[in-house]
């Protein structure tokens, strides 16, 4: 018997797999699913998603906070990033690389947003002052 592992970000689905087994970091502590445990919910830390396929090698990725809902067979994980590495040993590398890219796109993005709701604001302004004027 096997879990089938989904892992799903806001742009793709990741990862649909079927598994023997899955270890996640929850609030509480790490934890591990096999097919036969209750269904539940559980709020995810950033962590190591671990996960051993139906033909026993065992693969990793790291996951950000996020959500993991049990139920039945299925184990679906949505998380707003995920990175999967090789190795365990060059996973450390591989997340740094990928988080820091993705915080400076998200810098970036700030960066217009705030621009515009200074626009927005001086506009306002201008605004409020010709119907005084």
């Amino acid at each position: 018997m096997t879990l089938r592992l989904r892992l799903l970000v806001p742009t793709a689905v990741l990862l649909d797999v079927h598994v023997s087994k899955a270890t996640a970091d929850g609030e509480h502590g790490s934890f591990t699913l096999l097919p036969h445990h209750v269904d539940f919910v559980a709020a995810l830390v950033p962590g190591l998603l671990a996960y051993e396929g139906a033909d026993g090698a065992e693969a990793f990725a790291a996951v950000d906070e996020g959500l993991l809902v049990k139920c039945g067979p299925e184990v679906t994980i949505s998380t707003r990033r995920a990175v999967f590495g090789g190795a365990l040993g060059q996973m450390r590398q591989t997340v740094e690389e990928e988080f820091r890219s993705l915080d400076e796109g998200e810098r970036a993005a700030r960066s217009v947003v705030a621009r515009l709701e200074a626009d927005f604001v001086r506009r306002f302004l201008e605004l409020g002052e010709r119907a005084r004027g």
